[in-house]
């Protein structure tokens, strides 16, 4: 057991509900079925919600939602990426939360879970009782050739380098339009492991203390049955469309969320998000306390940032009910 993280009862109550487009989501709920209700946003796009999810809520106090965004862990069907757009997922939110009978709700979210909650709740302003972010992402391509590219350049040459090598030499002119081209092409050797490096360079980039710190991903063939990311065509897919967002909207519609309380926590040393964007978004959204963790990069599992999340968990949820 985690220091600080409580122990979640089981669900009760999972379903799957027809969302539309030929998708179905899967949904479940934990804790206490009248307490505040919470809802998490699974980051990638294209993880799915974690099992550890759960540990950041005390079951007593809240009612806890969890789901799989369209094409990820247990919605079917699985990988899709038709009719799989934010403006679609921040659909599927909606409805799930009128299913559930749920008036307002507390929404916790990390990286991509940032992204979608503020399309969200700068969507339905009145369905968000307030916000726990963690390592904020605004969707923008500025963003993503920082986490990528530019970054990894700056911070990790030794990485990138290796990133670099691990792709045929045509490739390297601009290695991320040719791994987006490869984790959806044909070839399904070739497919498996462009998104093998793909995960493993993004994992890399994720902690500030990487074991390995040149993963093998990079280095060399990955092992026969290493298990193949689902989150590499989802990124580019999201990537390659913008995030379906126009520039700079989600800053600029922070404005308007001074009625919903937010927390966010943020590694200061995060090489993915870089505080930067935390900061443009605590500043324009003003009704927010934002707080930077020393020495913690981008994971939840970094020094401190779980046990912040958990704080800040807590004490929204004091606040609300």
């Amino acid at each position: 057991m985690l220091k600080n993280a409580h122990t979640p009862n089981e669900p009760f109550d999972h379903q799957r509900l027809d969302v539309g487009d030929g998708h179905s989501i899967y949904v479940e709920q934990y804790g206490n079925p009248n307490g505040v209700p919470a809802l998490v946003l699974h980051g990638g796009p294209g993880s799915g919600c974690q099992p550890g999810q759960r540990q950041w809520f005390d079951p007593n106090v809240f009612r806890v939602v969890l789901f799989d965004q369209r094409g990820a862990g247990r919605s079917t069907p699985a990988g899709s990426l038709v009719k799989n757009s934010t403006w679609d997922l921040v659909s599927d939110i909606e409805l799930i939360r009128t299913k559930l009978g749920i008036s307002r709700w507390m929404v916790v979210g990390g990286s991509w879970g940032v992204t979608l909650g503020l399309a969200y709740a700068q969507r339905h302003p009145s369905a968000v009782s307030g916000m726990v972010l963690r390592a904020v992402f605004l969707g923008t391509p500025q963003e993503i050739q920082w986490a990528f590219v530019d970054g990894p350049q700056t911070t990790r040459p030794d990485l990138w380098n290796a990133y670099l090598s691990s792709m045929p030499r045509e490739d390297r002119a601009d290695p991320v339009g040719s791994l987006t081209r490869r984790v959806h092409g044909n070839d399904a050797e070739d497919r498996d492991r462009a998104a093998q490096i793909w995960g493993e360079y993004e994992r890399a980039l994720s902690q500030l203390k990487p074991a390995p710190a040149i993963p093998l991903a990079l280095t060399d063939q990955p092992p026969s049955d290493a298990a193949i990311p689902n989150t590499p065509r989802f990124e580019s897919h999201y990537f390659q469309n913008k995030c379906w967002l126009e520039p700079g909207q989600l800053l600029r519609g922070a404005k308007s969320m001074g009625n919903i309380p937010g927390i966010i926590v943020q590694g200061r040393y995060d090489l993915l998000c870089p505080p930067k964007a935390a900061y443009a978004l605590a500043k324009a959204w003003g009704n927010c306390d934002l707080r930077l963790i020393e020495g913690a990069g981008h994971s939840v599992s970094e020094p401190g940032i779980r046990d912040s999340v958990i704080a800040a968990v807590a004490e929204m949820g004091r606040s609300l009910a």
